[in-house]
Parts: structure tokens; sequence; C-alpha cells
């Protein structure tokens, strides 16, 4: 049995094996998430990658080249798993380190299995190819996508603080305007794979019915008007679910101000440049996701809200 550094319950070397391979799997495919999270204390940290690396296997089910029954079958058979975990059946000698790493992120700390279980209802939502009319339409689908993997972290990080009972609300508000923010940055990626998810209603509205399908917007459409409605909506997201971030630990919110802050400076370059998105896939340089790493680690964003929350107050 090995001990974390701080002191806790010891690990067995396949648990630590187990979240080894997790942590592997979010450096690799989430660059974005990995550079929050490793602001948060090894217990925590491993525990949010573990949550990470079941919700990268539902996504990679989702975004597969299996026919679509395929996707369904093996999207119920990770549901049957995440029941197991539940049920105390998966052991610390498992074969599945994902599996091993949630079982035991789940003892120590009270997370929201059902969360997992609400991503797995997103993902079969893409499966069947559901397309949304209007924004409450598109906020069911974010919220389980998003929204569910906000309130699973909420059980990592232990919001402790006055309010705090409107944490898992916040939460979720802050998980609708990251996916937003995705939703915006992959409309030409998401448009060559079949999938709209920008409201019908909206699309309707500044003429971009006809879908992204090039490099250039649909003929005769208002595409900059579309982005920039789409942006202020996130905006006012992003203002709200905020006020998550005083609510917790320091380090706590150091990840998620992080995590936050990057797709913020996505929305601002999205902002400036609307017709990137058709051209490619917008992201940011290391250095500047650093920066803002250090940004959320100083707890400037969390003083500026809560100073913000006391105005409004009084």
């Amino acid at each position: 049995m090995s001990r974390n550094v701080e002191g806790q319950t010891p690990m067995s070397a396949p648990v630590l094996a187990a979240y080894s391979y997790c942590e592997a799997v979010t450096g690799q495919q989430a660059r974005n998430f990995a550079y929050g999270i490793r602001l948060l204390p090894t217990e925590k940290r491993q525990a949010m990658s573990a949550m990470y690396a079941f919700a990268r296997r539902v996504d990679d089910i989702g975004d597969g080249t299996l026919a679509p029954e395929a996707k369904q079958r093996r999207l119920e058979e990770t549901r049957a798993l995440l029941g197991r975990v539940r049920a105390g059946e998966v052991a610390e000698d498992d074969t599945d380190p994902v599996a091993v790493a949630v079982a035991d992120a789940s003892r120590r700390f009270p997370v929201p299995l059902g969360g997992l279980d609400e991503l797995i209802d997103g993902v079969l939502m893409d499966v069947r190819g559901d397309t949304y009319e209007t924004w409450d339409d598109l906020k069911v689908y974010c919220r389980c996508v998003a929204g569910a993997i906000g309130r699973v972290s909420l059980g990592v990080f232990g919001p402790d603080a006055p309010g705090a009972e409107r944490a898992a609300e916040y939460a979720d508000t802050l998980g609708l305007a990251l996916q937003l923010t995705n939703i915006l940055r992959d409309v030409r990626e998401d448009a060559a794979n079949g999938r709209t998810y920008l409201p019908s209603d909206d699309l309707a509205k500044f003429g971009c019915s006809a879908g992204f399908h090039s490099a250039t917007p649909p003929a005769g459409s208002d595409f900059t008007g579309l982005v920039h409605f789409e942006v202020r909506r996130a905006r006012a997201l992003f203002a709200e679910g905020y006020r998550l971030l005083p609510m917790l630990d320091r380090r706590s919110g150091a990840c998620v101000a992080a995590m936050a802050g990057i797709y913020r400076r996505l929305l601002d370059r999205i902002e400036r440049d609307p017709e990137a998105v058709l051209r490619g896939r917008v992201s940011l340089p290391g250095h500047e996701k650093a920066y803002v790493a250090v940004r959320g680690l100083s707890g400037l964003d969390a003083r500026h809200i809560s100073r913000q929350t006391v105005r409004r107050r009084g």
C-alpha cells in the first residue's frame, strides 16, 4: 500500500496504477481540462482524472465509427459498468483501470454518479441524431453532457461556504457556458459529421439554416450576427456560473477558474473573428493557458466575483 502526499487513506498499487492510467488519458486527450486539474491536490486531481477518463470513454463511443445500434449497445454496457461501480462490485484488481479509479474516487468523495448516467443519456441523443429547435431544447442536451459533469466535479471539490446550497445550480450553468463555447468552436467539424447543435430557431433568424459545410458562411446569411448572439448568451451563462468560485476552497476554485478562463478566452477569439470557426479549430497557445492557470491560482477571479456578490446584496 502507498500513501498519497496529503497523508490520507493509503492506496494499493493497482489503484495507483489505475489513477496513473486515467491521468495519462487526461493529459493526452484533454489539454484544457488538464491545465485546470493540475492545480488540485493529489487526491482531487486523481479523482477528476478518473471522471474524465470515464467521460472520454463515453464520448469516444458516440464519436466513433460503429453503427448506431452498436453504439447504443456499447453505451448501455458502459452504463452497466457504472452500475457495478455504484453497487461496490468493482475490485481493486479489476482489469478495467477506469472502473477501478472511478470506484475508488466515489468511495473517497461524495460524487453523484448519476451525473455520469446523464452523460450517457446525452451521448445517446447524439447517436440518435437529435436536433434542437430552441435554446430550451438545446439546454437539455447541454445539461446532460456538460452540466452533469459540473455537478460530478462538485462532488470532488466539496463546496463549503455561505450560499453553497446553490453550488450545483452554478456548476450546471457553468457547464452550459462551456458546452455552448464548444458548440461554437466546432460548428464546421460537427457539420462534417452530420451534426447540428445550434437551435434551428437561431439558425433561421440569421439565415444560416443551410448549415456550415465550407470555410465561408452560407450565402446571404448573417453568420457574424449569429455568432455574436450566441457569444452574448454564453457570456451571460459564464457570469452566472462564476458565482460558484467563492464557494470553493482556493485550489478547487483555481481549477474551475482556469478551465472556465480558457474557454472564456476562446470565446473572445471567436467573437473577434467569427469566421475563424469555419476555417479550423480555434485554440489558445500554451503560454496563454499557463497565464490563465496562474491567474486562477492567484484567486483573482474568485475575489472579483465575491466583490460583485457583496455589491449586489448591498
